[in-house]
């Protein structure tokens, strides 16, 4: 018998109803300290814990068992834990499928069938043709350590290019698939990282990108100097053809686009939301020249310029140069300079995110205060109505990002989802001017108790800042509420409503989801993101506390009912805000985040963040990166919120030595009986390709934390 949602919402209720457990006594592993002293341009700065940063030594290993030991032992004891792992798994278990790809006559797709620990990828091989899968990373690996990464169809839809990752780490090798035996070459492409795949129009090769081999272990070695390679299919890695290394620039990442002819390529270099381009006239299509010179087109580093289509010789290009909100111009090859450009769709007062031209004409997407909305013009310009959506929602967000159709179609496919709705897979017809279902989620969720709001307030400086809220519609303003308030703001990403199954499951156990769309974002465009860079960085907590301030006052909760989450730049957001207000939250769940803002730069991956946030390296960078530094803010005596933090034993992005040494300072300073626990995933990185039954633990472990600290559902 198939029970119902509602019977297992209640059981969640019942059991999170029951007396807690008596508060735990918490012994904390032993952490040594050190006499470390740094000198940042005559300022003097202890670091008790630098030997937490070599995180191979066995010393470390064994203090990160003793860590977990303490972390796993108490959230087991945890009474929620049961029901809520119970009910998150259930939430995550609904088919998936990502829109279609289209290539010489195949169509390529993933679904997930609920439970999978990675999605499968199928194809069509004629249309109406019975699916087949062309390739399943579950059964790359025991445990679902291995994952793919990207792939990209040969333009022919011949051949398949895909990447392999090994437990959530960065690094990736890429091989190739023959799409109609389902058997792989011998092209092996080994050390790619920060890559795409390019093809050219001919099907010969792709570009790529990747590093040198390192010197040592892989994980913690530093990475510079990015090359982009042309891999000519059927030919070993040694004979890849290099178009640029990153010399002048050696933190800039390398990518490349090819035009809708193969005539040109374009070579991006690229540093925090911004890039310089150079052009590679490839000359004949299916016998393209890939060793031809490199020709500057957009030079300095002044703005974002991105490929959405050509003409010839006329390459239509998504920019913000002297466009916040960013436009669309006409660029000719031969006369690139600014002078010469067209303006093809202007800057509107909605930060223009997305643009694709599909059916001979531009479909472009908007984020109206972080919401989207999609439009479409002529190529000449002209307006041709609007792509109705289901509401307040999502077009573009992560795997989802943009459309899927090329220039001689009538219809393109596009997803949309809502913080409440996993959102359907749709098919558009300009014929019809009408989108259909192409695939609908179902998920075993009740969403019609609650509501999505948006609402805007003010931050400290008096910048208004605008937040979804997702609540009960019958919800009473008495501060009784438990809220997550997730942030992230940062390198200019867009955070619009998007699905994921861990909202509902903390919609269902009382809680209230709220989302701002902090500064350093871009859902304003480059000026939105700028406001929160370099020295501009407090901003991003001003507006995280603001936000929580505003939910206070409004009645939705009150301090010792709100909890904070945020990963990755997020998890320096949570770090920052708790050490600055510990009095204004109950519960801290940063994960895989930065919070030696002194030393972050020289650690694997650090550099990358160079153009975001500045380095101490130089005066003024110290002033202000030690001012907000997490893990130099911790006032000893403080009571701060419980606290989760959240890491992976082969983050090669954000390396753990972070959460380490954030852990143990807190530990040692933590002032009242909130708990400050450390927990470290295994066979991990920073969340790429980490197995859904590793992620449906990790969350339930953080949503049962929170529970308890809450008091949830008393």
């Amino acid at each position: 018998m198939k029970l119902p949602t509602s019977f297992f919402y209640l059981i969640l209720l019942f059991l999170l109803s029951v007396n807690s457990a008596p508060a735990q006594e918490l012994n904390y592993p032993e952490t040594r300290m050190v006499d470390q002293v740094d000198d940042y341009h005559g300022n003097k700065v202890a670091d008790p814990y630098r030997w937490l940063e070599d995180i191979n030594a066995p010393e470390v290993s064994e203090w990160v068992a003793q860590q977990n030991e303490l972390t796993f032992g108490y959230i087991e004891t945890l009474p929620s834990r049961e029901a809520v792992a119970g009910r998150m798994e259930r939430l995550f278990n609904h088919p998936r499928v990502q829109r279609p790809v289209r290539e010489g006559g195949r169509t390529f797709w993933t679904e997930n069938s609920g439970l999978q620990d990675h999605a499968v990828l199928y194809v069509r091989d004629v249309q109406n043709a019975e699916p087949r899968v062309l390739i399943d990373p579950n059964s790359f690996s025991e445990g679902g350590s291995r994952s793919m990464s990207i792939w990209a169809p040969s333009p022919d839809g011949t051949l398949l290019a895909y990447g392999i990752r090994d437990s959530g780490s960065d690094w990736q090798t890429f091989h190739l698939r023959d799409v109609a035996t389902g058997l792989d070459l011998a092209d092996t492409l080994r050390w790619v990282k920060f890559s795409e795949i390019t093809w050219t129009k001919d099907g010969g090769g792709f570009f790529y990108s990747r590093y040198d081999e390192p010197e040592g272990d892989a994980l913690t070695a530093t990475n510079t100097e990015h090359q982009l390679f042309y891999h000519r299919i059927g030919s070993p890695q040694s004979d890849d053809v290099l178009i640029l290394r990153s010399v002048d620039y050696p933190e800039a990442t390398l990518g490349a686009q090819v035009t809708d002819d193969g005539r040109y390529a374009l070579v991006h270099q690229y540093r925090t939301g911004l890039n310089q381009t150079l052009v590679l006239e490839l000359g004949e299509p299916m016998h393209p020249a890939i060793e031809a010179p490199l020709v500057p087109l957009f030079t300095g580093f002044e703005a974002s310029y991105s490929l959405i289509g050509s003409n010839d010789a006329t390459l239509y290009v998504l920019t913000n140069e002297d466009a916040p909100m960013k436009r669309i111009v006409a660029v000719d090859v031969e006369r690139p300079e600014k002078e010469h450009w067209q303006t093809v769709i202007p800057e509107a007062t909605s930060a223009l995110v997305h643009g694709d031209i599909i059916g001979e004409r531009f479909v472009v997407e908007y984020l109206e205060d972080a919401k989207s909305v999609v439009r479409f013009f002529s190529l000449e310009s002209e307006p041709m109505g609007f792509l109705d959506l289901p509401g307040i929602g999502a077009v573009s967000f992560g795997p989802s990002e943009g459309f899927s159709g090329s220039r001689q179609d009538t219809d393109f496919f596009y997803t949309f989802q809502t913080f409440i709705d996993p959102g359907s897979v749709f098919r558009y017809d300009f014929r019809t001017e009408e989108s259909t279902v192409h695939h609908a989620s179902e998920l075993s969720f009740d969403a019609e108790p609650y509501t999505t709001e948006q609402v805007f307030y003010a931050s400290a400086d008096g910048t208004r800042v605008p937040m979804f809220i997702v609540r009960r519609k019958d919800l009473k303003h008495d501060g009784s509420h438990p809220v997550m308030l997730y942030g992230y703001g940062g390198f200019g990403i867009s955070w619009p409503p998007a699905f994921a199954p861990f909202v509902p499951a903390w919609l269902e156990m009382g809680g209230v989801w709220a989302w701002p769309n902090l500064r350093g974002g871009g859902e304003y465009g480059r000026t939105w993101h700028e406001a929160g860079m370099f020295e501009n960085k407090q901003n991003v907590f001003d507006d995280f506390i603001a936000a929580a301030e505003y939910l206070i006052d409004e009645g939705f909760t009150r301090p010792e009912r709100l909890a904070i989450h945020g990963g990755s730049n997020g998890g320096l957001l949570v770090g920052a805000v708790m050490v600055q207000r510990p009095e204004l939250f109950a519960v801290a769940l940063p994960h895989f985040g930065l919070y030696d803002m002194l030393r972050y730069h020289t650690f694997v991956g650090g550099h990358f963040g160079l153009s975001e946030y500045g380095s101490s390296d130089s005066p003024e960078g110290f002033e202000y990166l030690h001012a907000y530094s997490p893990l130099h803010n911790v006032d000893s005596g403080a009571c701060f919120p419980a606290t989760l933090i959240t890491t992976a034993d082969h983050e090669d992005r954000v390396p753990p030595l972070h959460a380490y040494k954030f852990t143990a300072t807190l530990q040692a300073a933590q002032g009242c009986d909130n708990p400050v626990l450390l927990r470290v995933d295994t066979d991990a990185g920073h969340g790429f390709g980490m197995p859904l039954s590793q992620r449906i633990v990790m969350f339930a472990d953080m949503w049962a934390f929170a529970a308890e600290q809450l008091g949830l559902v008393k």
